[in-house]
């Protein structure tokens, strides 16, 4: 039930053109925001079962850069619109601190660096029956720090869309194809054509010679 109500209140939002916001207001947010006040980890009351919540918050508590772990569903019908890379950007400026920030759905791991100097990119796919501590680490595991990385914000706007290409229709003709590669086909067909011709002309004339002697 309270999955149902979720979706109904973030559909509200988006059609509302609230989801268009830097920071859209996602009750998934407001609740993860919430909950780091006293801790590093928020876990989706719909995804307890799956979350062995101490051995997390070891590995969250022994990482090298702050660590900030929201366990919450994800998908193409959310703002993000299944981009889970922007929504842990949107979790971080809306939690405002430095660290990675690492969207858990038990199923994937996606993350994002905010104002640290460390590279937090793609993403890692769980085991059958791995824990949920155990797909944390995993993702840790893949994050670069390097000093000389520029501490940058995460990425909290959806990528700008492509336009679509227009060409404006040609008209054909024979020097455009010779250009465009058709010159082979075109210069094939006229040179058929005076072969063709050379031969029906030598024909005639032979044909001429022989009637001239008979």
């Amino acid at each position: 039930m309270r999955r149902v109500l979720l979706l109904l209140v973030v559909t509200v939002f988006a059609l509302t053109g609230t989801a268009q916001a830097a920071t859209p207001a996602d009750p998934r947010i407001t609740d993860a925001v919430a909950a780091w006040k006293t801790s590093g980890l928020y876990v989706d009351p719909d995804f307890v079962s799956i979350a062995d919540r101490d051995e997390t918050l070891k590995v969250i508590a022994g990482a090298k850069l702050p660590v900030y772990v929201a366990v919450l569903p994800t998908g193409r019908w959310f703002p993000e619109k299944d981009d889970t890379d922007l929504l842990a950007g949107r979790l971080a400026a809306a939690n405002g601190k430095p660290g990675v920030y690492v969207v858990m759905d038990g199923y994937s791991s996606h993350g994002a660096a905010n104002n640290v100097a460390a590279r937090a990119y793609g993403s890692t796919y769980s085991k059958k029956d791995q824990a949920l501590s155990s797909q944390l680490q995993a993702y840790l595991d893949t994050v670069e720090q390097d000093a000389r990385d520029q501490p940058r914000p995460a990425r909290s706007e959806p990528y700008p869309e492509r336009p679509e290409s227009s060409y404006p229709e040609e008209k054909f003709t024979v020097g455009k194809a010779i250009g465009n590669g058709g010159g082979g086909a075109v210069l094939g067909l006229m040179g058929g054509g005076i072969l063709g011709g050379l031969v029906l002309l030598v024909a005639a004339m032979t044909s001429g010679r022989r009637e001239g002697k008979a």
